[in-house]
């Protein structure tokens, strides 16, 4: 795995691990990141060419937190009640937005792209959906940061597992 792979995988773990407490709590994060990373994807599209690289950045960051800040106005009109705890992880995708712009994520195929926010929203609602089912069924530790770290590591865990336990081609 190289370097920027790594910081966009971590950058990732933080509202992983912290939206996921219910599955409606993950599934609004992921539908603002879907939203805002949309966005961000078409507005650099019409100005990636049209400027210098050494202005890139800066365009990055002003679209980014405008887009983020945007959603998250969006998301406390619709819904006070779930953007007060969410509110810190949505204020993220901004920093995602400029990671996956260095990392090329926006010049990749569409495919490729796709299944990136698949994966990704899969894996924050099926987390979110496990956390609250261990949370109702008496292990209220699930719920809290600890519990999934401990949840994700025990579900990487069965995932390579399950790999290893499959033949290879």
């Amino acid at each position: 795995m190289t370097r920027s792979q790594a910081l966009q995988n971590s950058l990732m773990l933080a509202p992983l691990i912290g939206a996921t407490t219910s599955w409606v709590a993950a599934l609004g994060l992921w539908l603002m990141f879907i939203v805002v990373i949309s966005a961000y994807g078409a507005g650099m599209w019409a100005l990636r060419s049209r400027l210098v690289p050494s202005a890139r950045l800066l365009a990055c960051l002003l679209l980014a937190a405008t887009l983020t800040s945007c959603a998250q106005m969006a998301a406390q009109v619709w819904s006070l009640q779930w953007h007060q705890p969410m509110a810190l992880y949505a204020g993220s995708i901004a920093l995602q937005c400029v990671v996956l712009e260095y990392n090329g994520f926006f010049q990749s195929p569409r495919l490729d792209r796709l299944r990136l926010c698949a994966l990704f929203g899969a894996l924050m609602v099926g987390l979110g959906l496990l956390r609250e089912l261990a949370g109702n069924g008496g292990l209220h530790f699930a719920t809290l940061a600890p519990g999934g770290f401990i949840l994700l590591g025990l579900l990487i865990a069965a995932r390579q597992a399950w790999a290893r336990s499959t033949p290879s081609q």
